[in-house]
């Protein structure tokens, strides 16, 4: 990376095979002379402030230039110009192209079906821009060597396409437009499919329970549609083995807690502690994934997608009764939503499993009972919310729980202890720990020793006095006032220590 300022000037030379100027603070317009280029094959000019309207089609109208471009270049691989402020429609690629990056710009106006031409493309990024209309029909077959499909953060309207000959497709992302109408069941075609995001759009239908054949998805979006009814029970025999995110949050799911596939998602059962890095493709340096997730109370977006990242977000539907105890299996999950629910029961202990546990969020059901002291032993928990239950008792203390504050517990009127300003009665409070039991009882066997001596001495004292004094040697007044001197001063030392 560089710091270069200024324009691009125009070139004099028609030789240029690769032009990396990426991640500068150029701007102005793309020169001209750059479509003059017959055997460019790479050009990156991402990461800066260049504007104006850019069109693959000069290509074809350069008959009177000084390079006589006749035919369109058909050498071009790499086109790189996301993250600028260039406007216009979305250029027709040429069909050598494998890489057509233009995210992150002014673009608007319809995805052209001429794009369903460039059959080589492996990535095609058009996200972040203000692209509207329908999703062309071409789409979904143009290309059997498309690896990636990414128009996420557009206007786009209208039913998705059938998908007949993207077997190669590993991202699919059309988050945050305004597609409605089913998910086509025809992406079962997609075997190598390792994230669905098609979340925030206005998809219906019942719950697809046909993705959990696509054998390597790991991240599964639906989060903000119009879904409905149960979840069910899963159809395969091995369902969703490589499923790490799980966002069904914000749509109309109904009934239990999807149990049967809480028992299948072997991946969020295993250890991911050795696995270090980002889901990438072999194309990750021109590509990378990004996710919006609610994590730890804030819509967050993780510009890449760490491996050992495992989460799932049912909240803000309509499930009901009880969490599974068998929730405790999923021991890699660092994020766990199930706020904004109708669940009932307690909140099973089995939580404590989930040692990689960051975030927690039950808050907004019916929950009831005390608040397990297990979850005291989660020492990664960042965020506890469980606001707006049933809940009641005292409140765990120590480790995490000395950490949060009122908001994690606030519509609960039944909670008492720390941070709440409601203090546990007697009969709520905890009980002595065995240290403080036992340093008690040492104390007390102490004071036995303590008292023993003293009441000893006291005997040994009156018995010697009363000798002396039946022996004359003293005088009589003398002694008893001595006497009752010692007296005194060990009663008022016993008194003490007891105080």
């Amino acid at each position: 990376m560089n710091q270069f300022t200024g324009s691009i000037n125009e070139f004099h030379s028609c030789s240029l095979e690769s032009l990396y100027l990426n991640q500068n603070r150029l701007h102005g317009h793309i020169p001209r002379s750059l479509f003059q280029q017959v055997n460019l094959l790479f050009l990156d000019l991402s990461s800066n402030s260049l504007s104006g309207v850019v069109g693959f089609d000069q290509f074809l109208k350069l008959n009177n230039s000084s390079c006589r471009i006749r035919d369109f270049p058909n050498s071009l691989f790499l086109v790189e110009i996301s993250d600028n402020q260039l406007q216009g429609l979305v250029p027709i690629p040429p069909p050598s192209l494998i890489i057509f990056s233009m995210s992150n710009n002014q673009l608007a106006g319809n995805i052209p079906s001429q794009i369903c031409n460039a059959s080589a493309l492996k990535v095609l990024d058009l996200s972040n821009n203000t692209l509207n209309g329908s999703l062309p029909p071409c789409l979904g077959n143009f290309s059997e060597n498309l690896l990636v499909l990414d128009l996420q953060n557009n206007r786009l309207q209208g039913m998705i396409p059938i998908f007949a000959k993207l077997k190669s497709l590993r991202i699919l992302n059309f988050y945050d437009n305004q597609l409605e109408g089913p998910l086509p069941q025809s992406l079962l075609i997609c075997k190598e499919l390792e994230i669905l995001n098609v979340g925030k759009n206005k998809i219906n239908g019942s719950f697809p329970n046909w993705l959990e054949s696509l054998p390597k998805l790991q991240v599964l979006i639906l989060r903000s549609n119009r879904f409905y009814g149960p979840v069910g029970d899963p159809t395969a025999r091995f369902p969703f083995q490589k499923l790490r995110i799980m966002d069904l949050s914000n749509n109309n799911f109904t009934g239990h807690l999807p149990r049967k596939y809480f028992e299948s998602l072997s991946a969020m059962m295993e250890s991911h502690a050795g696995e270090f890095g980002y889901m990438e493709l072999e194309y990750s340096y021109y590509y990378t994934e990004s996710v919006m997730v609610d994590m730890k109370g804030l819509y967050t977006k993780l510009e890449k997608i760490p491996k050992i990242f495992v989460f799932i977000d049912l909240s803000r539907n309509q499930f009901l009764g009880e969490i599974p105890n068998l929730i405790g299996m999923l021991k890699s999950l660092h994020g766990l939503n199930f706020s904004h629910n109708e669940l009932s029961g307690s909140i099973p202990p089995s939580l404590r499993n989930l040692s990689n546990l960051e975030w927690l969020d039950l808050s907004s059901n019916q929950l009831v009972g005390v608040i397990p002291e297990q979850l005291a032993d989660l020492t990664y928990l960042q965020f506890l919310k469980l606001s707006h239950n049933k809940l009641v008792g005292p409140i765990p203390h120590g480790k995490q729980f000395n950490t949060f504050e009122n908001d994690s517990y606030i519509g609960n009127s039944g909670l008492c202890g720390f941070p709440l300003s409601k203090t546990c009665n007697n009969e709520q409070e905890q009980p002595p720990s065995p240290t403080n039991v036992q340093q008690a009882e040492d104390d007390g066997f102490e004071w036995k020793f303590v008292w023993m001596g003293y009441i000893s001495g006291l005997v040994i004292g009156l018995s010697i006095g009363y000798i002396v004094l039946s022996s004359g040697k003293f005088d009589h007044w003398f002694s008893q006032c001595t006497v009752r001197r010692m007296w005194y001063k060990l009663n008022a030392r016993l008194r003490g220590k007891r105080n």
